[in-house]
């Protein structure tokens, strides 16, 4: 800030994260967590440290998190310069229909997305698969689930993995949640699982409760949705992400959970297995994994800690307005007045972090509050 003057800040790489990026010659990549240069201890607010500090309370537990992040994108047949030169508009996806589950359109992709699977292979990330999604040009890769803090870098060199191997053939992708009105989002799923610290006893199955889910997993998935208001912000952090939010669209607009429905905000995936985890719907390809992950595992363990009480699964249309039900924040200003709200959320993470990220959200509102939009100029110009 201007107040503390900028000043520096160490980088120390975590020597575990490095690795060779085959997509670029002679390259090798290591990820660092940032230090106060005088003190060097974590600075707050870095997002790896806010995950770490979570981690933490779970090894005090005897416990530790597994994640696994889907990431959905777009993908160009311009690249980003041909992108910007155009002004971002009228660009050409890959695919000119909807191509989720769809041999042929995919084939036509096979190229770009080769290329990605083996290099993120390469960079030591296993991939599971990638797909058509539910819109022309729209893609999405998984990967294998792994602990917390393994994910969410992987996360993070997943994303610029796919934009640089992209780049090198003249094609973009991009990961805004909602890149146009007329299609569909691009979500980052979260799936999480808590098991022992060996991790070898899966902590959120018992076969003896209902769908398999163990108490611990149903105060974990309870205190989730009493937060899910004040931890939107870190599933949707730009004024971007909340037009993804739209009934219809696959993209949930309630915070309930459910079985197998894709119009809630969590799900129970892996039922009576011990593969039984919640997947998170409400975040968006622009969240940090960081901090998503921070949040979620904040919010399920003052469910443990209360052993809040898990409401009854819906079932139905979540979508359905005559519904009452939890609704996901619709702005970005919703969900900074909620986070700013948050005595678990202050608790769990510091006031320094919470009024960091409410900061940054306000002055993101304000940026936009004072810009000329197109549309504004589509409707105005002549008729006001």
């Amino acid at each position: 800030s201007w107040e503390k003057g900028y000043g520096d800040f160490v980088l120390k790489p975590d020597m575990a994260t490095l690795r060779r990026i085959p997509w670029l010659p002679a390259t090798a990549l290591v990820i660092c967590d940032i230090l106060d240069h005088h003190t060097n201890q974590d600075i707050p607010h870095s997002p790896r440290a806010i995950l770490k500090k979570q981690l933490k309370r779970l090894e005090a537990l005897k416990m530790k998190a597994y994640m696994a992040s889907e990431l959905e994108f777009f993908l160009f047949d311009e690249s980003y310069e041909q992108a910007h030169d155009k002004g971002y508009r009228n660009l050409r996806t890959s695919a000119n229909y909807i191509e989720d589950y769809h041999i042929f359109q995919t084939s036509k992709e096979e190229g770009i997305m080769r290329a990605i699977r083996n290099g993120l292979h390469g960079a030591g990330i296993p991939v599971e698969n990638s797909k058509g999604e539910a819109a022309p040009g729209q893609e999405e890769i998984n990967v294998k689930y792994a602990e917390a803090l393994d994910m969410a870098d992987r996360h993070v060199i997943i994303k610029n993995g796919c934009k640089e191997i992209a780049h090198a053939q003249g094609k973009a992708i991009t990961f805004m949640a909602k890149w146009n009105y007329a299609l569909a989002g691009s979500s980052s799923h979260i799936h999480q699982s808590l098991w022992s610290a060996d991790g070898k006893t899966p902590l959120f199955f018992d076969k003896a409760g209902d769908h398999g889910m163990s108490a611990l997993m149903q105060h974990y998935l309870a205190g989730q949705l009493a937060h899910s208001g004040a931890m939107t912000y870190f599933l949707a952090p730009y004024m971007n992400s909340y037009r993804r939010f739209i009934a219809g669209t696959f993209a949930p607009t309630r915070s309930v959970w459910s079985f197998d429905n894709r119009t809630a905000g969590f799900r129970l995936c892996g039922g009576d297995t011990k593969a039984i985890r919640v997947e998170c719907r409400v975040g968006g390809a622009d969240l940090n994994p960081y901090l998503a992950f921070a949040a979620l595992l904040a919010a399920g363990l003052d469910g443990i800690e209360k052993k809040t009480t898990l409401e009854p699964a819906f079932s139905g249309d979540a979508y359905d307005t005559s519904k009452t039900l939890r609704e996901i924040p619709k702005t970005l200003r919703e969900a900074t007045a909620l986070l700013d709200g948050s005595a678990m959320l202050r608790a769990a993470l510091g006031d320094e972090v919470v009024d960091h990220y409410v900061h940054t959200a306000k002055w993101e509102q304000f940026e936009y509050d004072r810009r000329v939009m197109d549309l504004d100029l589509t409707r105005g110009f002549e008729q006001y």
